[in-house]
């Protein structure tokens, strides 16, 4: 098998990610084998076209080496490990007349999480905003909000450092200071915000009218 160079970026088209999601099988998933509940772990380092290079991780020993990647799913020697909304997944195991199944759940590394989750707090005496980016998966972020009042919640879009809802949306360059900006009549606000730490106290907005 070969080596895997954890350093190569990833290429998925955008027809296949509008079709399948397959960003969704990035990641470290972990599970146990539905038959005899031992566990089992599969990464997925990359996606370079039809090819994806994982680990495969069960009975106490490592294999590496490029999987097959078909639609939402992709084939690793006799596993299978397929996903839909990138937090859980189903694997199978087949050979021969012989087959396990198991259940895996996507593990979030605080590293490699995107800098836009978290709870992101502005205030002025006159405004204020609570912008929740929960999860990002691929493009897709979970977000909730509220903003003067007017509560909302959905997947949003994750485009470079900005998370949209609506005509909502947060943007960050370094994950701690950040903007919200939201529509206010025929006008746009733009509301400083911070990322919430519980040992950090949050420090005070401005708001700015914007064209």
């Amino acid at each position: 098998m070969s080596a895997i160079n954890a350093t190569q970026a990833n290429q998925i088209s955008p027809a296949t990610e509008r079709v399948y999601h397959q960003s969704n099988l990035l990641g470290d998933w972990k599970g146990t084998w539905t038959q005899n509940h031992r566990p089992v772990e599969f990464k997925v380092l990359n996606i370079r076209g039809s090819s994806a290079q994982v680990e495969y991780t069960h009975d106490g020993h490592t294999e590496r080496g490029t999987a097959t990647v078909n639609g939402a799913s992709l084939t690793f020697d006799n596993v299978t490990v397929a996903t839909r909304n990138g937090q859980q997944a189903v694997i199978e195991f087949a050979y021969g007349t012989a087959k396990m199944t198991g259940v895996l759940s996507k593990s979030a590394s605080a590293q490699d999480q995107n800098k836009l989750v978290g709870t992101w707090i502005g205030s002025t005496a006159t405004m204020s905003a609570t912008f929740k980016v929960l999860s990002i998966t691929g493009r897709d972020a979970k977000v909730q909000y509220t903003v003067n009042g007017k509560a909302g919640s959905g997947t949003g879009d994750l485009t470079g450092n900005t998370v949209m809802l609506g005509k909502v949306q947060v943007t960050s360059a370094d994950g701690v200071h950040g903007t919200v900006i939201f529509p206010d009549g025929h006008s746009t606000i733009s509301l400083a915000v911070t990322k919430f730490t519980p040992n950090t106290t949050s420090t005070s907005s401005t708001v700015n009218k914007l064209a």
